[in-house]
């Protein structure tokens, strides 16, 4: 796995990255959810819950992803809201064609869920959809699916790239909505806690008189091991609905992306309020040998 290969990384140049092929980690990640900020008239008071993230597969056989979100949000204008989101897709390693089903309720009562599968050729994406209600649509141009654009955005981090702008479909909502979404990269954090002294130009933290590296906060489980070593990048992702001139984006993700796909430093701002994702627990699963895509 890309893990065990982090010290070889570190020594390859920012070329070499970016030509390298971006390996997805098979990896189940738990997010321990908490109020961040909160505004507007009806302003959320207080916020709990937790997201389950299990990724599995890789690009010969393709990705597999379970999601959970369990939510609970407290307010003395709108009382307890409680939802409960459970999305399965299936992406093929090729990024070309894409599965979906999503069920989800509200204080218990559950809404229609959403099925259907999607199609990506060089002319755009053809979606089928056979929940809520059976129809087809076709959107032009480029549009990836989720596990495309995860490696699209780890290519473009590599080889220093700032913003990513693409179309991305994902099956949420009513399983009709592609949006636009741009990603603002951060340069690469260290990878090491002595990195300052294997870089000349930089200061020695060990001397009294030399300034200490700045301090980023990283989730516990990513601080020992092989995730301690690779290299990771913040990025914040913004999701708009399709249109032209200005627009507020109607939901924005925050969140340190490493190198294998794993996410920590979560933030989820839905404009009313943000929530905090802190990574709880990381397994990295066992991957398949045969797979030389």
């Amino acid at each position: 796995m890309r893990s065990l290969l982090a010290c070889v990384l570190l020594a390859l140049s920012p070329s070499a990255l970016a030509a390298e092929a971006v390996h997805l980690a098979p990896h189940r990640a738990v997010y321990d959810l908490s109020l961040s900020g909160s505004s507007g008239t009806r302003a959320v008071e207080g916020a709990r819950g937790r997201i389950v993230f299990d990724f599995s597969g890789d690009s010969c056989k393709g990705f597999a992803l379970q999601y959970r979100q369990v939510t609970v949000l407290e307010s003395s204008e709108s009382g307890t809201r409680t939802s409960d989101l459970r999305n399965t897709t299936f992406e093929s390693g090729d990024g070309r064609s894409f599965r979906f089903r999503t069920q989800s309720d509200l204080n218990g009562k559950a809404a229609a869920p959403v099925d259907g599968s999607a199609e990506r050729s060089a002319n755009g994406v053809d979606v089928t959809l056979k929940q809520p209600k059976r129809g087809e649509m076709a959107v032009p141009g480029e549009v990836l699916f989720p596990a495309a654009h995860m490696r699209r955005l780890i290519e473009a981090a590599r080889a220093g790239q700032t913003t990513v702008a693409v179309k991305v479909f994902d099956g949420s909502d009513d399983g009709r909505k592609v949006y636009d979404t741009l990603a603002v990269i951060g340069p690469q954090r260290a990878v090491a806690a002595d990195a300052a002294k294997s870089d000349p130009a930089k200061p020695d933290a060990t001397k009294p008189d030399a300034p200490k590296p700045a301090s980023v906060p990283v989730d516990a489980p990513l601080r020992d091991g092989a995730m301690a070593a690779m290299p990771h990048w913040p990025v914040t992702l913004s999701y708009f609905s399709p249109g032209e001139g200005e627009r507020t984006p109607v939901y924005v993700l925050a969140f340190d992306l490493y190198e294998n796909g794993v996410s920590g430093a979560l933030r989820l701002d839905y404009g009313e309020f943000s929530l905090k994702g802190e990574l709880s627990r990381i397994d990295l699963l066992p991957e398949s040998k045969d797979c030389k895509p």
